[in-house]
């Protein structure tokens, strides 16, 4: 049989909801400080800090009170640009002309998301097997694309006794049939996000 080919990362891919409700596209609307100049991808992981979205930078120690925390996934923006023109985009630029940015994000905590499975250290698409499932994962930051917007976050292949770190960012749910390589070797799998910064105690300080 022939199967489709990951071809490179893409990020994080909402698809459903792990706790067997349909997700329904459903984002927050959150805003982006001006002064902000990381461009942030469709795809990518943010947190929030000092009351405005961020990329979160996180990759094998999530944290849940800074730029390596998690709250939930990029999926567009809306800004004003340097002609006073409302822009509506699939990522954020990352520069001072764009101001009054919003960012969708699918912060639903429960949610769960399709993404590409890389060697641990680089972005070159790898595979793993079944007995991912249920184990823990460290994401890859890779790099975004400014031609497409996509993110290029993917997740590590899991490395043989690695998976039980409460510290990883994500769960691996589930590995995806339709894409791969053979019947025992997968490029993609179903994710949650491990501790996002909406569920645990600990909260941003106030400033």
């Amino acid at each position: 049989m022939a199967y489709p080919t990951v071809s490179a990362p893409y990020g994080l891919d909402p698809i459903n909801r792990f706790d067997g409700m349909p997700y329904a596209g459903a984002t927050q609307l959150l805003g982006i400080a001006s002064t902000y100049n990381t461009p942030i991808y469709n795809g990518d992981v943010v947190a929030i800090v000092g009351g405005t979205i961020v990329k979160s930078l996180v990759t094998s120690n999530v944290s849940t009170n800074s730029s390596t925390a998690t709250y939930g996934v990029f999926m567009g923006c809306q800004y004003v640009n340097s002609q006073s023109q409302l822009v509506q985009a699939q990522y954020y630029p990352g520069n001072v002309t764009a101001t009054s940015a919003t960012a969708y994000v699918v912060a639903d905590p429960v949610a769960e998301y399709k993404v590409a499975v890389t060697y641990s250290g680089n972005s070159t698409i790898s595979s793993t097997t079944v007995a991912a499932i249920g184990t823990n994962a460290a994401l890859i930051q890779g790099t975004g694309s400014s031609t497409t917007g996509n993110s290029g976050i993917s997740v590590a292949a899991p490395a043989s006794g690695a998976g039980n770190v409460a510290t990883l960012p994500v769960r691996i749910i589930r590995v995806v049939p339709e894409t791969a390589i053979n019947s025992t070797a997968f490029t993609e799998v179903v994710v949650k996000l491990n501790q996002p910064q909406i569920l645990v105690s600990t909260a941003n300080d106030f400033a």
